[in-house]
């Protein structure tokens, strides 16, 4: 069986925990997630996170505690999400969301590794 493409995969719940530190969603291909607001946070895919190369990535500190205050649709394909931090340009699309549920261990390793590294933000 081969295995769906981004593209063909959709989600069916997106749900914030109570304490809004975490975020779950479950897609239809079965696959199901729960992300921490501090990864969605520090991987944001905004510019002012992600740069506009690989080089300028910047390493937000202190995201532990973070939580998210709101989840605004953006069309069909992605979800807008607000940080108690005031950061809200972040647009996480579905496959977007999906990746990093596929890849959260490693990412969050990364980042204590940046952290660790002395990046800046």
């Amino acid at each position: 069986m081969a295995e769906d493409s981004p593209a063909q995969i959709w989600p069916i719940e997106i749900r914030c925990s109570e304490n809004r530190d975490q975020l779950s969603v479950q897609f239809d291909n079965g696959d199901a997630f729960t992300l921490s607001a501090e990864l969605l946070r520090v991987e944001s895919p905004s510019a002012e996170v992600q740069g506009h190369a690989a080089t300028q990535k910047k390493t937000p500190r202190n995201k532990t505690h973070i939580t998210i205050t709101e989840m605004i649709p953006v069309g069909n394909y992605a979800v807008r999400l607000i940080f108690s931090d005031g950061h809200d340009t972040g647009i996480f699309s579905w496959a977007l969301l999906h990746d990093y549920g596929k890849n959260a261990k490693k990412l969050m390793a990364d980042y204590h590794q940046r952290i660790a590294d002395g990046a800046a933000e």
